[in-house]
């Protein structure tokens, strides 16, 4: 008897945390994506701009404490979201490569989007929206 005690408190247990953790998550969304972002940043763009954001000199520009990501907001969207070509300017260096499609969706970049914006230095408490990327255009 007292073991089947000792499982139905274990089990209850479970559930009382389980359930706890899940309306804490899914009550905060920008974490939620944040996390989700974690991911992608870490299949899609962590082997050229490091996994500490600081990207390589001269070569590919930091995301860690960058100014570029505040400043130019809807062109970091674009960047993510259709690759970037030309020269930007980041924490006063000049960046001059290609950076390819990702072929990520509007849901992908927005939480890569949250996720680089709060790492590193940055910090950006205004979640960006699935809405938000879809109304950038090329």
């Amino acid at each position: 008897m007292k073991l089947i005690t000792n499982c139905f408190l274990a089990l209850a247990t479970l559930f009382i945390f389980h359930s706890k953790t899940n309306s804490y998550t899914s009550q905060d969304p920008l974490k939620e994506s944040i996390e989700r972002g974690r991911e992608i940043y870490t299949d899609f763009c962590m082997s050229c701009h490091l996994p500490n954001g600081e990207g390589v000199e001269n070569v590919y520009p930091p995301l860690a404490k960058s100014d570029y990501l505040i400043k130019n907001h809807e062109a970091s969207i674009r960047g993510i979201k259709y690759g970037q070509q030309g020269e930007i300017v980041v924490n006063g260096k000049t960046y001059n490569s290609n950076m390819a499609a990702l072929g990520l969706s509007d849901d992908e970049v927005a939480d890569v989007m949250n996720y680089i914006t709060n790492s590193w230095g940055n910090k950006n408490d205004k979640i960006v929206t699935i809405e938000e990327v879809s109304k950038v255009k090329k």
